[in-house]
Protein backbone atom coordinates (compact mmCIF):
# COMPACT_ATOMS: atom_id res chain seq x y z
CA UNK A 1 0.00 0.00 0.00
CA UNK A 2 1.60 3.28 -1.10
CA UNK A 3 0.78 6.97 -1.13
CA UNK A 4 0.98 8.91 -4.37
CA UNK A 5 3.12 11.87 -3.37
CA UNK A 6 3.64 13.25 -6.80
CA UNK A 7 7.23 12.00 -7.09
CA UNK A 8 8.92 8.69 -7.77
CA UNK A 9 9.09 7.64 -4.14
CA UNK A 10 5.71 6.29 -3.02
CA UNK A 11 5.20 5.92 0.72
CA UNK A 12 4.81 2.31 1.75
CA UNK A 13 2.70 1.52 4.81
CA UNK A 14 4.93 -0.70 6.99
CA UNK A 15 3.98 -4.35 7.40
CA UNK A 16 4.02 -4.02 11.19
CA UNK A 17 1.24 -1.42 11.04
CA UNK A 18 -0.72 -3.44 8.48
CA UNK A 19 -0.48 -6.54 10.67
CA UNK A 20 -1.45 -4.60 13.79
CA UNK A 21 -4.62 -2.95 12.48
CA UNK A 22 -5.37 -4.71 9.20
CA UNK A 23 -7.80 -7.13 10.87
CA UNK A 24 -9.32 -4.58 13.24
CA UNK A 25 -13.11 -5.04 13.07
CA UNK A 26 -13.80 -1.36 13.73
CA UNK A 27 -15.03 0.36 10.58
CA UNK A 28 -13.23 3.67 11.29
CA UNK A 29 -9.88 1.87 11.54
CA UNK A 30 -10.41 -0.13 8.34
CA UNK A 31 -11.50 2.99 6.47
CA UNK A 32 -8.51 4.92 7.81
CA UNK A 33 -6.08 2.23 6.71
CA UNK A 34 -7.61 2.07 3.23
CA UNK A 35 -7.46 5.86 2.84
CA UNK A 36 -4.05 6.33 4.48
CA UNK A 37 -2.09 6.75 1.22
CA UNK A 38 -4.44 9.52 0.10
CA UNK A 39 -4.45 11.13 3.55
CA UNK A 40 -0.66 11.20 3.58
CA UNK A 41 -0.44 12.68 0.10
CA UNK A 42 -2.95 15.43 0.94
CA UNK A 43 -1.27 16.36 4.19
CA UNK A 44 2.17 16.48 2.59
CA UNK A 45 0.80 18.93 0.03
CA UNK A 46 -1.21 21.03 2.47
CA UNK A 47 1.76 21.54 4.79
CA UNK A 48 4.30 21.84 1.96
CA UNK A 49 6.33 18.89 3.17
CA UNK A 50 8.84 16.87 1.17
CA UNK A 51 8.87 13.19 2.18
CA UNK A 52 12.19 11.45 2.73
CA UNK A 53 11.21 8.01 3.96
CA UNK A 54 8.73 6.09 6.06
CA UNK A 55 10.04 4.99 9.45
CA UNK A 56 10.30 1.18 9.37
CA UNK A 57 9.51 -1.17 10.91
CA UNK A 58 7.70 1.67 12.71
CA UNK A 59 5.17 1.29 15.48
CA UNK A 60 1.73 -0.24 15.75
CA UNK A 61 0.05 3.03 16.67
CA UNK A 62 0.45 4.96 13.44
CA UNK A 63 2.41 5.82 10.32
CA UNK A 64 5.48 8.06 10.69
CA UNK A 65 7.13 9.75 7.71
CA UNK A 66 10.40 11.65 7.91
CA UNK A 67 9.92 14.91 6.01
CA UNK A 68 11.47 18.30 5.25
CA UNK A 69 9.48 21.47 5.77
CA UNK A 70 9.36 24.22 3.16
CA UNK A 71 12.39 25.93 4.70
CA UNK A 72 14.36 22.68 4.75
CA UNK A 73 13.94 22.00 8.48
CA UNK A 74 13.62 18.27 9.22
CA UNK A 75 10.48 16.98 10.96
CA UNK A 76 8.40 13.84 11.41
CA UNK A 77 4.83 13.54 10.12
CA UNK A 78 2.67 11.12 12.09
CA UNK A 79 -0.79 9.72 11.38
CA UNK A 80 -2.07 8.05 14.59
CA UNK A 81 -4.49 5.14 14.30
CA UNK A 82 -8.00 6.47 14.99
CA UNK A 83 -9.69 5.46 18.20
CA UNK A 84 -10.60 6.70 21.67
CA UNK A 85 -8.32 9.49 22.81
CA UNK A 86 -6.96 10.08 19.31
CA UNK A 87 -6.24 13.73 20.05
CA UNK A 88 -4.59 13.05 23.40
CA UNK A 89 -1.08 12.66 22.01
CA UNK A 90 -1.20 16.11 20.42
CA UNK A 91 -2.64 17.64 23.60
CA UNK A 92 0.05 16.11 25.79
CA UNK A 93 2.90 17.11 23.46
CA UNK A 94 1.52 20.64 23.31
CA UNK A 95 1.27 20.78 27.10
CA UNK A 96 4.87 19.61 27.57
CA UNK A 97 5.99 22.02 24.83
CA UNK A 98 9.29 20.24 24.31
CA UNK A 99 10.03 19.69 28.01
CA UNK A 100 11.17 16.07 28.16
CA UNK A 101 9.32 15.17 24.97
CA UNK A 102 9.49 15.87 21.25
CA UNK A 103 8.04 19.27 20.40
CA UNK A 104 4.73 19.41 18.54
CA UNK A 105 5.05 21.72 15.51
CA UNK A 106 1.58 21.42 13.95
CA UNK A 107 -1.57 19.36 14.37
CA UNK A 108 -4.60 18.79 12.16
CA UNK A 109 -8.04 18.26 13.68
CA UNK A 110 -9.23 17.16 10.24
CA UNK A 111 -7.21 13.97 9.85
CA UNK A 112 -5.34 13.74 13.16
CA UNK A 113 -1.94 14.34 11.55
CA UNK A 114 0.90 15.57 13.78
CA UNK A 115 4.05 17.34 12.67
CA UNK A 116 6.68 16.67 15.29
CA UNK A 117 10.26 17.65 15.94
CA UNK A 118 12.58 15.20 14.18
CA UNK A 119 14.53 12.90 16.48
CA UNK A 120 16.89 10.05 15.67
CA UNK A 121 14.32 7.30 15.15
CA UNK A 122 16.98 4.59 14.97
CA UNK A 123 18.61 5.53 18.30
CA UNK A 124 16.59 4.84 21.43
CA UNK A 125 17.57 4.14 25.02
CA UNK A 126 17.48 0.45 24.15
CA UNK A 127 20.80 1.01 22.36
CA UNK A 128 22.47 1.72 25.73
CA UNK A 129 23.62 -0.76 28.39
CA UNK A 130 20.76 -1.41 30.79
CA UNK A 131 22.13 0.52 33.77
CA UNK A 132 22.81 3.61 31.66
CA UNK A 133 19.45 3.28 29.89
CA UNK A 134 17.54 3.18 33.18
CA UNK A 135 19.45 6.21 34.46
CA UNK A 136 18.64 8.26 31.35
CA UNK A 137 15.04 7.02 31.34
CA UNK A 138 14.56 8.16 34.93
CA UNK A 139 15.93 11.60 34.08
CA UNK A 140 13.59 11.89 31.10
CA UNK A 141 10.36 10.67 32.66
CA UNK A 142 10.65 12.94 35.70
CA UNK A 143 10.36 15.95 33.34
CA UNK A 144 7.05 14.70 32.01
CA UNK A 145 5.38 14.47 35.41
CA UNK A 146 3.72 17.87 35.55
CA UNK A 147 0.27 19.10 36.60
CA UNK A 148 -2.18 18.24 33.80
CA UNK A 149 -4.41 20.70 31.98
CA UNK A 150 -7.90 20.74 33.44
CA UNK A 151 -10.30 17.99 32.35
CA UNK A 152 -8.36 16.95 29.26
CA UNK A 153 -7.26 13.35 29.86
CA UNK A 154 -8.63 10.18 31.36
CA UNK A 155 -7.39 8.80 34.66
CA UNK A 156 -5.40 5.74 35.65
CA UNK A 157 -8.48 4.49 37.50
CA UNK A 158 -10.53 4.62 34.30
CA UNK A 159 -7.86 3.05 32.11
CA UNK A 160 -7.06 0.22 34.49
CA UNK A 161 -10.73 -0.27 35.29
CA UNK A 162 -11.39 -1.28 31.69
CA UNK A 163 -8.40 -3.62 31.79
CA UNK A 164 -9.47 -5.08 35.15
CA UNK A 165 -12.90 -5.95 33.77
CA UNK A 166 -11.22 -8.02 31.06
CA UNK A 167 -8.78 -9.92 33.28
CA UNK A 168 -11.20 -12.64 34.49
CA UNK A 169 -12.20 -13.36 30.88
CA UNK A 170 -8.60 -13.39 29.67
CA UNK A 171 -7.61 -15.70 32.53
CA UNK A 172 -10.47 -18.12 31.85
CA UNK A 173 -8.76 -19.84 28.92
CA UNK A 174 -7.31 -23.29 29.48
CA UNK A 175 -3.79 -22.07 28.75
CA UNK A 176 -4.07 -19.51 31.59
CA UNK A 177 -5.24 -21.87 34.33
CA UNK A 178 -1.93 -21.74 36.19
CA UNK A 179 -1.90 -17.93 36.35
CA UNK A 180 -5.37 -17.35 37.75
CA UNK A 181 -4.00 -16.79 41.27
CA UNK A 182 -1.71 -14.11 39.79
CA UNK A 183 -4.68 -12.50 38.04
CA UNK A 184 -6.61 -12.47 41.32
CA UNK A 185 -3.65 -10.85 43.07
CA UNK A 186 -3.34 -8.26 40.31
CA UNK A 187 -7.00 -7.31 40.66
CA UNK A 188 -6.71 -7.05 44.43
CA UNK A 189 -3.62 -4.87 44.16
CA UNK A 190 -5.26 -2.59 41.60
CA UNK A 191 -8.28 -2.14 43.87
CA UNK A 192 -6.07 -1.02 46.74
CA UNK A 193 -3.88 1.22 44.59
CA UNK A 194 -6.80 3.12 43.09
CA UNK A 195 -8.63 3.58 46.40
CA UNK A 196 -6.57 6.58 47.47
CA UNK A 197 -4.27 7.87 44.70
CA UNK A 198 -1.44 9.92 46.25
CA UNK A 199 -1.11 12.40 43.38
CA UNK A 200 -2.59 13.64 40.10
CA UNK A 201 0.06 14.25 37.46
CA UNK A 202 0.21 14.06 33.68
CA UNK A 203 1.82 10.73 32.79
CA UNK A 204 3.26 9.45 29.53
CA UNK A 205 1.15 6.32 29.90
CA UNK A 206 3.39 4.01 27.84
CA UNK A 207 6.85 5.02 28.97
CA UNK A 208 9.64 2.59 28.11
CA UNK A 209 13.15 2.70 26.70
CA UNK A 210 12.02 2.36 23.08
CA UNK A 211 9.88 5.50 23.49
CA UNK A 212 12.89 7.69 24.30
CA UNK A 213 14.89 8.80 21.25
CA UNK A 214 18.10 10.72 20.78
CA UNK A 215 17.66 14.42 19.98
CA UNK A 216 19.76 17.47 19.20
CA UNK A 217 18.51 20.20 21.56
CA UNK A 218 18.68 17.70 24.42
CA UNK A 219 20.19 14.20 24.44
CA UNK A 220 16.96 12.21 25.00
CA UNK A 221 13.29 13.02 24.41
CA UNK A 222 10.12 10.96 24.79
CA UNK A 223 7.73 10.19 21.93
CA UNK A 224 4.45 8.31 21.44
CA UNK A 225 2.62 9.06 24.69
CA UNK A 226 -0.71 7.52 25.67
CA UNK A 227 -1.31 10.28 28.23
CA UNK A 228 -3.25 9.63 31.39
CA UNK A 229 -3.60 11.39 34.72
CA UNK A 230 -2.49 9.58 37.86
CA UNK A 231 0.42 8.66 40.07
CA UNK A 232 4.05 8.33 39.03
CA UNK A 233 4.27 4.70 40.13
CA UNK A 234 1.85 3.70 37.35
CA UNK A 235 4.02 5.32 34.69
CA UNK A 236 7.22 3.89 36.12
CA UNK A 237 5.78 0.37 36.21
CA UNK A 238 5.97 0.06 32.42
CA UNK A 239 9.66 0.89 32.60
CA UNK A 240 10.13 -1.81 35.24
CA UNK A 241 8.89 -4.39 32.71
CA UNK A 242 11.24 -3.20 29.98
CA UNK A 243 13.83 -5.66 28.69
CA UNK A 244 12.54 -8.30 31.09
CA UNK A 245 14.00 -10.89 28.71
CA UNK A 246 17.44 -9.68 29.81
CA UNK A 247 16.57 -10.39 33.44
CA UNK A 248 15.17 -13.80 32.53
CA UNK A 249 18.43 -14.73 30.79
CA UNK A 250 20.60 -13.69 33.74
CA UNK A 251 21.26 -15.22 37.15
CA UNK A 252 18.73 -14.68 39.94
CA UNK A 253 16.02 -12.98 37.84
CA UNK A 254 13.58 -12.59 40.74
CA UNK A 255 16.14 -10.79 42.89
CA UNK A 256 17.20 -8.69 39.89
CA UNK A 257 13.59 -7.65 39.26
CA UNK A 258 13.16 -6.58 42.87
CA UNK A 259 16.43 -4.65 42.75
CA UNK A 260 15.23 -2.83 39.64
CA UNK A 261 12.06 -1.76 41.42
CA UNK A 262 14.00 -0.59 44.46
CA UNK A 263 16.51 1.35 42.36
CA UNK A 264 13.89 3.11 40.22
CA UNK A 265 11.62 3.85 43.17
CA UNK A 266 14.42 5.32 45.25
CA UNK A 267 15.90 7.38 42.39
CA UNK A 268 12.54 9.03 41.69
CA UNK A 269 11.15 9.13 45.24
CA UNK A 270 8.33 6.73 44.45
CA UNK A 271 6.90 4.34 47.02
CA UNK A 272 8.41 0.87 46.48
CA UNK A 273 5.25 -1.04 47.39
CA UNK A 274 3.08 0.99 45.04
CA UNK A 275 5.60 0.53 42.22
CA UNK A 276 5.70 -3.22 42.86
CA UNK A 277 1.89 -3.35 42.84
CA UNK A 278 1.49 -1.47 39.57
CA UNK A 279 4.34 -3.45 38.00
CA UNK A 280 2.65 -6.73 38.87
CA UNK A 281 -0.73 -5.52 37.60
CA UNK A 282 0.69 -4.24 34.32
CA UNK A 283 2.73 -7.41 33.80
CA UNK A 284 -0.29 -9.67 34.35
CA UNK A 285 -2.61 -7.55 32.22
CA UNK A 286 -0.11 -7.35 29.34
CA UNK A 287 0.78 -11.04 29.64
CA UNK A 288 -2.82 -12.18 29.45
CA UNK A 289 -3.49 -9.89 26.48
CA UNK A 290 -0.50 -11.30 24.60
CA UNK A 291 -1.60 -14.83 25.43
CA UNK A 292 -5.12 -14.23 24.20
CA UNK A 293 -3.67 -12.81 20.96
CA UNK A 294 -1.62 -15.97 20.43
CA UNK A 295 1.79 -14.62 21.45
CA UNK A 296 2.47 -17.29 24.05
CA UNK A 297 6.20 -16.61 24.28
CA UNK A 298 5.74 -12.98 25.29
CA UNK A 299 2.81 -13.88 27.53
CA UNK A 300 4.80 -16.48 29.45
CA UNK A 301 7.72 -14.10 29.91
CA UNK A 302 5.53 -11.31 31.32
CA UNK A 303 3.61 -13.64 33.58
CA UNK A 304 6.85 -15.17 34.82
CA UNK A 305 8.06 -11.65 35.56
CA UNK A 306 4.89 -10.99 37.53
CA UNK A 307 5.57 -14.13 39.51
CA UNK A 308 9.01 -12.85 40.47
CA UNK A 309 7.36 -9.84 42.11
Amino acid sequence: MAADTGDSRPLQVPKRLLDAVGDDPAEPVRSWLDSLPQLAARRLGAWELTPERVVTPGGRGGLVVLVRQADGTPAALKFPVPGPGRGDEAAALAHWNGWGAARLLRASSEDGALLIERLQSAVSLRSLPEAKALLEAAGTVRRLWVPPPADSFGTVEERTGAAAEMLPTLASGAWAADVRPLADEALELRSGLTAQPPERLLLHGDFRQGKVLAGERTPWLAVGPRPVVGERAYDLARLVLDRCEDLAAGPGPAAAARRRIAKLADSLDVDRDRLRGWSLFRAVEAGLRHGAAGDRRRAELLLEFAGWL
